[in-house]
């Protein structure tokens, strides 16, 4: 028999995460109602919508590993990796997921997956080199939570309206760009409407799904630090990742920076910036803060300290 799940029910992640869906699931149909509209095909947009929304929700996983280069890996490849994803899944009481590995330099990891018994957690091979035993078991914790909480398929589904608002921003501006003037003025009329209402949309998406993002990775820290007990290795974790992360060339990191809000930490540069404040991810210091006082509560001895 399965043992009671150790990742707490977090009530306020729930409701955030209904609210965020509630407000979504308006705007996407506000959106498709628009687009009906103004293109004068419900049947058109809504196959395609669902098409594009099926394809996301269930490949998800696939198209992750595929852009970052992760590769499933077998428990005699990585038989320390497989045994703390084993063990940290028993005392969570879940199925433990797939295992893959990153050949990339840039320390991070991820989870995705559209449930618990379909997820994939993938660490990159400079964060296997960079952190000692204990530090790895701090981030995988926080990837599995992520994983026990639904955080992945969330996501997922919220970040679709976003992705195809950006869709059509794109294809009607090099469509307009590129098409010339051999369009009469009820088709620029047309396109310039799409246009706009799927640039409203994807800002509207995009402030939505940054701040839902932002409050469940501190929800994934709290999980992971109150799951290992040890929310000061966590956060020497955190802070040795980070770090590490914003001495990369920002070159190297342009491809990593799409999948963001999947990640243990933002693939970002060192400095700070306006683009801090639309950040999947809450500040390297709220984070430490928020596992300074878990520390407290639990009393721990800080490492190195008697």
């Amino acid at each position: 028999m399965q043992m009671p799940s150790r990742f707490r029910s977090d009530r306020r992640l729930t409701v955030r995460m209904g609210v965020t869906l509630f407000l979504l699931g308006l705007l996407y149909v506000g959106f498709v109602a628009a687009l009906v509209a103004l293109l004068k095909s419900w049947v058109l947009v809504v196959v395609i919508a669902a098409a594009l929304l099926g394809a996301q929700y269930w490949f998800s996983d696939r198209i992750a590993l595929y852009a970052m280069r992760g590769r499933v890996v077998e428990r005699d490849e990585y038989p320390e990796l497989h045994g703390v994803v084993d063990r940290l899944s028993a005392m969570a009481g879940m199925p433990a997921p797939v295992v893959a590995v990153s050949q990339m330099d840039m320390p991070n990891a991820f989870a995705t997956g559209r449930n618990p018994d379909n997820a994939v957690v993938c660490v990159t091979t400079g964060l296997l080199r960079r952190l000692e035993p204990a530090e790895l078991e701090g981030v995988l914790a926080h990837e599995l939570s992520h994983v026990a909480h639904k955080d992945v398929a969330v996501i997922t589904v919220a970040s679709f309206l976003g992705v195809i608002a950006g869709l059509i921003v794109r294809f009607a501006f090099y469509s307009q760009l590129f098409g010339g003037g051999r369009r009469d003025q009820n088709t620029l009329i047309v396109f310039a409407g799409v246009m706009g209402v799927s640039a409203a949309v994807y800002a509207l998406s995009f402030l939505l799904i940054r701040a839902l993002s932002r409050y469940r990775e501190l929800a994934a820290d709290r999980a992971a630090a109150l799951l290992t007990g040890r929310p000061s290795v966590l956060a020497a974790a955190l802070t040795k990742v980070s770090g590490d992360i914003a001495r990369i060339p920002t070159r190297d990191l342009r491809t990593a920076q799409a999948f963001n809000a999947f990640y243990f930490t933002p693939a970002l540069g060192a400095g700070p910036g306006l683009g801090r404040f639309f950040s999947t991810h809450p500040s390297l210091e709220q984070r430490l803060d928020q596992l300074g006082r878990i520390s407290a509560e639990l009393g721990e001895t800080a490492p190195g300290r008697a």
